[in-house]
């Protein structure tokens, strides 16, 4: 059970590089076995095919996602520096190669628009949703509508930055942009649409 855990690790790894450095129509299952150090059997053993294995790669790329957001986000600080830290460090994880172009570029394009979606909303959306939970259970922020609502469009807004992010010629310049404008939406809704 161990070598096969440590066989499917190795495969995914392999995976993220691969998909991160030629993209996903320009990687071969061949090349993910051989620099895995596994046979092509083997990497069937473990994955119907290239879509699959793209989708734990994906999902490998968003467990460290969070995995890092999750460290930056320690539920005793405030609510709302916890929700600036978090923020901070997504716009970090935006310049990162492998979610730029695993998550953000490749993502929609291999798995579909709604698979992409879903599995965004599996691991990202839950931190937004106890973010915002919080900012509003403290009175920070007045939601106006169910907290489930808020944090999708927040999601929306994040989701549609790093894509921006992900696919501009200046990429660190446009982070710092998406971050204001981000700074400025999250402002607004702690200060009830004044701020």
């Amino acid at each position: 059970m161990e070598y096969s855990e440590h066989t499917r690790a190795a495969l995914v790894e392999s995976a993220i590089e691969l998909f991160t450095e030629r993209g996903y129509a320009n990687s071969s299952l061949d090349e993910i076995a051989k620099r895995a150090r596994v046979t092509k059997g083997a990497l069937y053993h473990h994955f119907a095919g290239k879509r699959a294995l793209f989708e734990a790669a994906f999902e490998g790329v968003e467990i460290g996602v969070v995995s890092r957001l999750s460290a930056e986000m320690p539920g005793k600080r405030d609510p709302w520096e916890e929700l600036r830290a978090g923020l901070d460090a997504f716009l970090r994880e935006c310049l990162e190669e492998p979610f730029r172009r695993v998550v953000v570029q490749e993502g929609p394009v291999v798995l579909g628009y709604r698979r992409w979606y879903d599995l965004g909303e599996r691991y990202t959306f839950g931190l937004v949703r106890s973010s915002l939970t919080r900012l509003v259970e403290n009175g920070t922020i007045d939601s106006g509508s169910p907290v489930d609502v808020l944090a999708r469009v927040v999601f929306g807004g994040l989701s549609a930055g790093a894509n921006t992010i992900a696919n501009s010629d200046d990429p660190k310049r446009t982070s710092v942009e998406v971050g204001q404008a981000l700074e400025r939406l999250l402002r607004g809704l702690r200060d009830g649409g004044t701020g």
